[in-house]
């Protein structure tokens, strides 16, 4: 119930911008990101399942694509060490189709 919560509170925020929500600038302070994230081994621990595009006109939910500056992100995330401080846990999938997250 927590988890579709949390997905649910992501979705309303991120709802207006979905069409381009792939874009994602990583911080180096967590005070200056939207969201903290971890990485996960396995895909049934993750909240956010994301496929790493090649280039930022491919970005969308669930398709990342990582800028170079602040200014050219929809999302900005914090890497944490530790799985209790991550709001997202990621799982970086291998196919397209796999991909299920709303960033």
């Amino acid at each position: 119930m927590k988890k579709i919560l949390v997905l649910l509170t992501l979705f309303a925020i991120i709802a207006p911008n979905s069409s381009e929500a792939g874009k994602v600038f990583v911080t180096d302070y967590e005070n200056q990101a939207d969201f903290t994230a971890i990485t996960v081994k396995y895909a049934n621990e993750a909240n956010c399942k994301v496929y790493r595009v090649p280039y930022e006109n491919q970005a969308g939910p669930g398709k990342w694509f990582y800028v170079k500056y602040e200014n050219q992100a929809d999302t900005k995330i914090h890497w944490v060490k530790y799985a209790n401080q991550a709001k997202l846990k990621v799982f970086f999938v291998k196919y397209e189709n796999e991909a299920n997250c709303w960033l």
